[in-house]
C-alpha cells in the first residue's frame, strides 16, 4: 500500500479559494489525499461516510456555518473527525465546538508543523473511530434480525434471567424460551452466552 492511501483523506471546507488552496498544496506536498469544497452545503452533497476521513472547516463561511455543519454532522451520527479553521476573534466560538466534539482548531495563519500534527492526530482517530462506527453498524444489522418476542427474550437473558424465569414473565412455556433462545443465537451467529453478551451489549462488552 502506499504512504498516501495509508495516510487517509483530508476534506477542506473553506469559502476563501487562497485558503482552500493553500491547504491542497500544503497537505498534497505531504502526500495526503485532498477534497475541497467551497460551502458546507457541496460537502454534505458529497460526503461519503464510509472513507476513512478527517475534516478541516472555515468556522465563519457564508451559507451554513462550520458550526451549523458540525450540527448536521451530529445528526448523522458521522464518525468524521474535526478541526475547525478560525481567526482570531473565532476563538470562543472554537472553544465551544471542542465541547460537541471538535478535535481541536487551528488560527490563520497556519503553522505548517502544528496543522501537520492535528491532520495526523485526526487522521489516527478517524481509524478508531470508523472502525467502531463500522462495528455499531453491524451490531445493529443483527439485532434487526430479531422478532418483538426475540428481543423481549434476549433483554432478560442480558439482565441474568434463567429460562424458568423468562417463561413466568413473558407468561411462555420454558420450551418456547428455549426455542427463542436457539433462535436468537443463530440469528446471532453465537455459540456461547458470553458471545451473545457481547453482541447485545456492544463493543464494551466484556466476556
Amino acid at each position: 500500500m502506499s504512504v498516501m492511501a495509508k495516510r487517509g483523506l483530508v476534506y477542506v471546507v473553506d469559502d476563501d479559494e487562497a485558503v482552500r488552496d493553500s491547504l491542497q498544496w500544503l497537505l498534497e506536498g505531504k502526500n495526503y489525499r485532498v477534497r475541497c469544497f467551497e460551502s458546507a452545503e457541496a460537502f454534505l452533497s458529497c460526503y461519503d461516510p464510509r472513507e476513512v476521513a478527517c475534516l478541516l472547516a472555515d468556522i465563519r463561511m457564508g451559507g451554513m456555518t462550520g458550526m451549523e455543519l458540525q450540527d448536521r454532522l451530529l445528526e448523522r451520527r458521522s464518525p468524521l473527525p474535526v478541526v475547525f479553521i478560525t481567526g482570531h476573534g473565532d476563538v470562543p466560538m472554537a472553544v465551544q465546538t471542542m465541547k460537541k466534539g471538535a478535535l481541536d482548531f487551528i488560527q490563520k495563519p497556519f503553522n505548517e508543523p502544528q496543522l501537520m500534527g492535528l491532520v495526523d492526530r485526526m487522521l489516527e482517530a478517524a481509524r478508531s473511530a470508523f472502525a467502531e462506527h463500522q462495528q455499531a453498524a453491524s451490531r445493529e444489522a443483527l439485532m434487526a434480525r430479531l422478532t418483538g418476542r426475540e428481543s423481549q427474550v434476549l433483554e432478560r437473558i442480558v439482565a441474568g434471567r434463567l429460562n424458568k424465569q423468562i417463561a413466568d414473565d413473558l407468561n411462555i412455556s420454558i420450551k418456547t424460551v428455549e426455542a427463542h433462545r436457539a433462535n436468537i443465537m443463530e440469528k446471532l451467529g453465537t455459540n456461547t452466552v458470553a458471545d451473545l453478551l457481547k453482541i447485545a451489549l456492544g463493543p464494551g462488552a466484556k466476556s
